[in-house]
């Protein structure tokens, strides 16, 4: 093995990719473009959405109440929503979305309460429907402080101090800094979306430089050449690492950008009082993030590079690999899901390891003996893919498949 010959291939492969229009597009544009498009534009949309259905006045019907006119004239007064003709299709109502709410009301419900007996009051809406669950909430909220007063006038009226209604009162704080706050919930998606592109980013080069140079018919010219095929599949081999981490980096750069805007103009775009855009960067733990990714770059570039030897044209290469980002994806939005937590099993598995700890690490949190074992296994598995790329090289059945 020559590093200067490794070094004359990985230069000549480099500039060949950077001539290709489909590597650009995967290295340049699509990290560049992905994250503002996702964090700031959904993110404004996201805003602007929820403000428009806060501003709505909803539909709500009240189904019974004839015999209680205490709590109807309560909900009717209300400036938080408007109030429909009874109808006894409320539920398809409600489905239909011609109505957002209904407020089931029970027989002799005003008269039970002057008895001191507990009614119930049923609240129909659409799970699922933004509209209809918010709408579900300002109701339930009316009631719950409905409730309060009705009590503390029934309590007044048989002369029982007020006080015993509500004897203390409960706060609730936030004591998690903005990072932990932000990495346990939008955090979780900034290793998922890097090694995704990581992925995209190494595809294009992996299938150029092996499944291309047959269906150009250049392979055999630069098996002639005075170069052992060890040299070959490694200068090749770094040319589709170094598009792999191009991709990376310029995805975590793109990130950080985006996500700066997004703090700034989503927190304008939403509505006076609402909570905002809870998300701090720690540089630290974007440099951990792209350490740890760093195995799993080299893993993908052997693996493509391997699989795409066994292909005669681009469009076959793209058949065999296309599989594999479903392979990439699955693992990765496991990681994503509520219960899945980082331990020594999970640990050992690839792309899922290397999300769950990148989860931890956007937290803010350092788990060093993870770290650690999920870096020593990638580059392990890393190492495996990289002989097997070597290997595939070697063999000339792989090479001129017929």
């Amino acid at each position: 093995m020559s590093l200067r010959n490794i070094g004359v291939v990985y230069r000549k492969e480099l500039v060949d990719s950077l001539r290709d229009r489909r590597t650009v597009i995967s290295m340049f544009v699509i990290p560049i473009l992905l994250f503002p498009a996702l964090s700031v534009g959904l993110g404004l949309l996201g805003a602007s959405m929820m403000n428009k259905a806060k501003e709505e006045i909803p539909r709500v019907m009240i189904v019974g109440g004839q015999d209680s006119p205490r709590i109807v004239e309560a909900l009717k007064k209300s400036d938080k929503f408007q109030i429909v003709p009874e109808s006894p299709d409320f539920e398809t109502q409600i489905t239909d979305r011609k109505i957002r709410v209904a407020v089931v009301i029970p027989p002799g419900f005003d008269a039970a309460a002057n008895q001191g007996e507990a009614g119930k009051v049923l609240v129909d809406y659409y799970e699922g429907d933004i509209k209809s669950e918010l709408t579900q909430d300002t109701v339930r909220e009316f009631l719950s402080d409905y409730r309060g007063e009705l009590a503390r006038s029934l309590l007044s009226a048989r002369n029982v101090p007020k006080g015993l209604m509500r004897p203390f009162e409960v706060s609730k704080n936030n004591v998690a800094p903005p990072e932990k706050v932000g990495g346990s919930g939008v955090g979780g998606m900034v290793p998922y979306f890097v090694i995704i592109l990581a992925f995209t980013g190494a595809m294009y080069p992996a299938m150029d430089l092996t499944a291309g140079e047959k269906e150009r018919g250049t392979m055999e010219t630069i098996l002639t050449s005075p170069v052992s095929r060890t040299d070959l599949v490694l200068g090749k081999f770094f040319t589709v690492v170094t598009a792999s981490l191009a991709t990376a980096i310029l995805a975590l750069t793109s990130m950080g950008i985006s996500f700066m805007l997004a703090k700034s103009t989503i927190d304008k775009a939403l509505a006076k009082g609402e909570p905002g855009f809870h998300f701090a960067l720690d540089p630290r733990g974007v440099l951990a993030v792209f350490v740890m990714i760093l195995p799993l770059s080299v893993l993908f570039s052997a693996a493509m590079l391997a699989v795409s030897l066994f292909a005669k044209s681009f469009r076959e290469a793209q058949t065999y690999i296309s599989p594999l980002t479903f392979v990439v994806i699955m693992p990765a939005i496991v990681a994503l899901l509520p219960g899945v937590e980082l331990n020594t099993r999970t640990a050992l598995v690839p792309i899922l390891s290397t999300t769950l700890v990148g989860k931890e690490l956007m937290a803010g949190n350092h788990p060093w003996g993870f770290i650690a074992l999920i870096f020593a296994s990638s580059c392990i598995y890393a190492s495996i893919a990289i002989g097997a790329a070597v290997t595939m090289f070697n063999r000339e059945s792989v090479l001129f498949r017929s």
